[in-house]
């Protein structure tokens, strides 16, 4: 049984309608990602917050897990990015609760990019591509240990992620899909940069 007991957690008590493979909207889950930060900062979760943050890896902890929803806390560090990948059958949400990230994202002709600083929200529907970095240039003030972090909750919960590239014909181009587990995604979030550079 889940000791996780936020508010944002509760589904809603009147019945949705819906195609969607959750019982979760993108509204939901950007409520939830903003009640999670306000409890990160709030000290809820000092307790699975490393005191060093890596400086050349992501780091990222999952907050909360059941059949329909996984919460995540995710660090970014200057250099490093996600690469350009969906979420598969996923609906996903962020808050960004310090530093600054940037994200592209497909557009259906072309990326386009937005910076998203602490307070900021993205909503991903299905189908949704882009790529996430840290945006050290948006924080003139933030060193390379300084932690860029942001709350990330995606419903049902990430069991896979396809990556793309852009063709030269400005269209996308999936490279490979991976599988995620509940049990491996916090090992392979922070490897699977150094497979891939």
């Amino acid at each position: 049984m889940s000791t996780f007991s936020s508010s944002a957690i509760s589904r809603t008590d009147r019945p949705i309608t819906s195609a969607l493979p959750t019982p979760y909207r993108l509204a939901d889950l950007l409520r939830i990602v903003d009640e999670t930060a306000d409890d990160v900062l709030s000290g809820r979760f000092d307790h699975v917050i490393p005191a060093e943050f890596p400086a050349e890896e992501r780091w990222a902890r999952r907050l909360y897990a059941d059949e329909d929803l996984d919460v995540w806390l995710i660090s970014w560090v200057p250099e490093r990015s996600t690469d350009l990948h969906d979420h598969a059958g996923s609906l996903g949400a962020l808050t960004v609760i310090s530093g600054a990230v940037t994200e592209e994202r497909w557009t259906g002709s072309e990326l386009r990019e937005r910076v998203l600083v602490a307070g900021d929200q993205a909503a991903f529907p299905l189908g949704w591509v882009h790529e996430v970095t840290r945006a050290p240039e948006s924080a003139p003030n933030a060193g390379p240990l300084d932690p860029t972090l942001s709350v990330h909750a995606y419903s049902p919960p990430l069991t896979a992620m396809s990556y793309y590239e852009v063709t030269g014909r400005g269209t996308l181009r999936r490279t490979h899909t991976e599988l995620t587990t509940a049990d491996d995604h916090e090992l392979r979030i922070a490897t699977r940069f150094e497979e891939w550079q």
